[in-house]
């Protein structure tokens, strides 16, 4: 089992703006006073240009092209309604957005089989939509692949129910707690946990003090601790600038890297960014649009492959 792979799935907007059924409960969006064909414009921009980056370092990225078909403001973040798992699962999820549901597409999992990776099994999750019980993928959780745990700060995307058939169909041990941010004063609860947490291989990135229990953050450390993590703590103001939002990935010869945002990279400090480096590079590119009005960062546009091949 590894923590970590060279391929990943992106899917280019090409309806790329901010999404008004999700910011009901992603705090993070914000709106920009420009056209939304300017927006998509802006935001294509810099996708092309985060794809071009990662493929310099030896990363494999599959793109696929959304398609004007549908509504579609946040495709660009396809790890919410698929993974792909090491034994040949595919896991489909169900969203909260109901706009966001028609991201589904079957001809993703033609094209990913056309590079040649094998799919053996789809599990589908989807049906628990109709009870308004959601599950959004690696936003919601974050696997430790390696060591079979999955970490979940529960919200009204991240069903605790769905999130332990979730680990019992993949042997995953659930490791749950609540995660909150402050928002106009109130403790609400962080949309997806990948947005204050990170897990790599030897290190993990997490804002504690977005878990306001005491014995939960206390069971949240010691598990980490468990696997020999360093953990490397983030300030809220951090998790704001989507210093959380990080994923760790292989690219030449076997090299990993953490890829984030400028915005991440830029808010983290000296000492932080000298732990991160003691363990592997940072791949760095700059997603302004996309984290103004998608509310989403670099991890939430790589959905990773870890299926067989051929």
């Amino acid at each position: 089992m590894q923590q970590t792979t060279n391929s990943i799935l992106m899917v280019r907007p090409v309806n790329f703006r901010m999404n008004e059924q999700t910011a009901v409960n992603n705090y993070y969006q914000e709106a920009l006073h420009i056209k939304n064909t300017e927006i998509n414009k802006k935001a294509q921009l810099e996708f092309d240009n985060y794809v071009a980056k990662l493929r310099r370092f030896g990363i494999q990225v599959i793109t696929i092209e959304d398609s004007l078909e549908n509504d579609t403001p946040d495709s660009i973040f396809p790890n919410n309604w698929i993974s792909f798992h090491e034994n040949g699962t595919v896991a489909i999820y169900p969203m909260f957005a109901e706009n966001r549901r028609v991201e589904r597409r079957e001809d993703v999992l033609l094209k990913v089989e056309e590079k040649g990776f094998v799919i053996h099994d789809i599990i589908d999750y989807t049906a628990a939509e109709d009870q308004d019980v959601f599950l959004e993928g690696t936003g919601s959780m974050i696997l430790d692949r390696k060591n079979r745990k999955a970490y979940c700060a529960l919200s009204p995307r991240a069903n605790e129910e769905l999130f332990i058939e979730f680990c019992e169909d993949l042997e995953y041990t659930p490791v749950i707690f609540n995660a909150y941010q402050t928002v106009n004063g109130k403790r609400e609860a962080i949309y997806h946990t990948n947005v204050m947490m990170c897990v790599a291989e030897t290190f993990a990135i997490v804002c504690l003090s977005c878990i306001d229990d005491k014995k939960e953050r206390k069971q949240v450390l010691k598990s980490l601790k468990e696997d020999k993590k360093q953990v490397i703590e983030i300030s809220e103001e951090q998790v704001a600038n989507f210093a959380g939002n990080m994923l760790q990935v292989r690219g030449l010869q076997d090299t990993r890297f953490l890829i984030m945002s400028q915005s991440a990279f830029e808010v983290l400090r000296k000492d932080q960014v000298q732990k991160i480096e003691n363990h592997c590079e940072i791949i760095s590119s700059p997603l302004t649009t996309i984290e103004t009005c998608g509310g989403g960062s670099a991890r939430c546009m790589m959905a990773e492959i870890f299926l067989p091949k051929e």
